[in-house]
């Protein structure tokens, strides 16, 4: 399928970037339910990731799915993204990041992974990353975040690193890259927990709950675990 709508312009539009959307978890710490169905406001993380990612003007995005697929399809299957399949979405996120990589289609600058359950993420924030990328120190291949000295989320590289993964070891993904190139990784220190907060375990929604005054919900059908 094409590219997602081109809405970032000015300073970003020159910078040609893909993102790997990552829903293919089984949820099993949450009742075995896909935490990106979660909602808040009424609308499912993993739409609220994908209309993030058109308001940046990121240029190609591919959904991956993998367990719930047939739950998470129908709402995205509106947005000109492509879906790749996880065949064996219990060799763990790697695996995933790998199908995903290898779906990308386009001639890219820059590659974004994506968590799907990131709640506050919008536009802005991925906005400011593919800026970080743009003021990148030179021979930086790789840009992270890091809040409070932790690593955050999404990640942005260079498509030459797409490439390497690619082309490695089953085992490796993008933080066994970084392992193995850190000369080639800058830790952007980053104030914005938004880029800290994902949906793991009931913990983390109560959690999230309490800090933000916000509350997330299951759509009717998933109010009961699996």
């Amino acid at each position: 399928m094409g590219c997602i709508l081109k809405g970032g312009g000015g300073l970003y539009s020159r910078v040609v970037v893909g993102a790997v959307v990552l829903a293919a978890g089984a949820g099993s710490r949450l009742g075995h339910r896909p935490k990106c169905l979660l909602e808040l406001g009424g609308v499912p993380l993993i739409r609220r990731t994908l209309i993030a990612l058109s308001g940046a003007g990121v240029d190609e995005v591919v959904v991956v799915l993998g367990h719930h697929a047939e739950l998470i399809e129908p709402l995205v299957q509106d947005f000109p993204v492509t879906l790749a399949r996880n065949p064996q979405p219990d060799d763990g996120i790697v695996s995933s990041q790998r199908v995903g990589l290898a779906a990308l289609a386009g001639k890219l600058d820059a590659v974004m992974v994506v968590l799907a359950d990131q709640p506050l993420l919008g536009a802005a924030d991925i906005t400011a990353l593919i800026g970080a990328w743009k003021k990148r120190p030179e021979g930086t291949r790789v840009v992270q975040p890091h809040v409070g000295g932790e690593r955050a989320n999404p990640v942005i590289f260079d498509a030459s690193v797409r490439d390497d993964i690619i082309a490695g070891q089953l085992n490796t993904g993008c933080r066994q890259w970084q392992a193995a190139h850190p000369e080639q990784v800058l830790a952007w220190a980053s104030d914005n927990r938004r880029y800290r907060v994902d949906i793991d375990t009931p913990e983390d929604i109560a959690a999230f709950e309490r800090d933000t005054g916000h509350v997330l919900r299951w759509p009717a059908a998933l109010t009961e675990p699996v």
